[in-house]
């Protein structure tokens, strides 16, 4: 079973820093969803000796042809898959929120409002017609829409990633496993399965509790 990416400390601090969110998300990916191929390989049942003896030389399947147990399908899927897709996406989430939020602590607040007042200023001067490039200008964005946009992307990533791992599990695991989920659709079918998965998760935290 391939370790967990350990979740990060969330704070708007670990949101505003791009390069360290980006991190996580690509140290996470590349621990489950880039190497899903190898870390079912590593549960597929190992070929059985010939029956003829030790000595009898017979064709041995590669990794990826031999089978499956079901059981250490799911035990993949909800103890390692799945849980890596939900930190993520409370990673996410969270940081959503917080590009949503007043940025009251803004340190380049300043700065690059007087940029885009001047900006605009210098292209409301100009005459188009005797220069059609004048009038462009490209208004400094604040941090808090530099980060929603950054989510907003790495959301289109998730989906591409998600559907690319539930692909190969599917394939050797079995398409069966869509059966038991509704909610999916064609264009996502692993969203049934997650969706039922972090359902069941918070009832165990909430009885948990009790």
């Amino acid at each position: 079973m391939p370790p967990l990416t350990p979740p990060p400390q969330l704070s708007p601090s670990f949101c505003f820093s791009q390069s360290t969110l980006l991190s996580f998300l690509n140290n996470s990916r590349s621990m489950t969803d880039d190497s899903i191929s190898t870390n079912l390989n590593a549960l597929a049942t190992p070929s059985r000796t010939s029956p003829q003896g030790p000595d009898t030389l017979i064709r041995q399947p590669g990794p990826s042809q031999r089978p499956i147990p079901r059981s250490a399908c799911d035990s993949f899927i909800t103890n390692a898959l799945f849980p890596a897709w939900w930190a993520r996406e409370q990673v996410l989430d969270y940081c959503t929120s917080v590009a949503q939020a007043p940025d009251v602590d803004d340190p380049e607040a300043s700065a690059r409002e007087a940029y885009n007042q001047a900006g605009q200023a210098r292209v409301e001067s100009k005459n188009e017609r005797l220069d059609p490039y004048s009038g462009r200008f490209f208004r400094k964005e604040s941090r808090s829409e530099e980060l929603a946009g950054f989510c907003e992307r790495e959301r289109v990533v998730e989906d591409i990633v998600r559907e690319r791992s539930w692909d190969v599990v599917r394939s050797r695991c079995g398409v069966d496993l869509d059966e038991s989920f509704v909610g999916g659709g064609r264009e996502r079918p692993w969203a049934g399965a997650f969706s039922k998965w972090k359902a069941d998760s918070r009832a165990r935290r909430g009885n948990e509790l009790h």
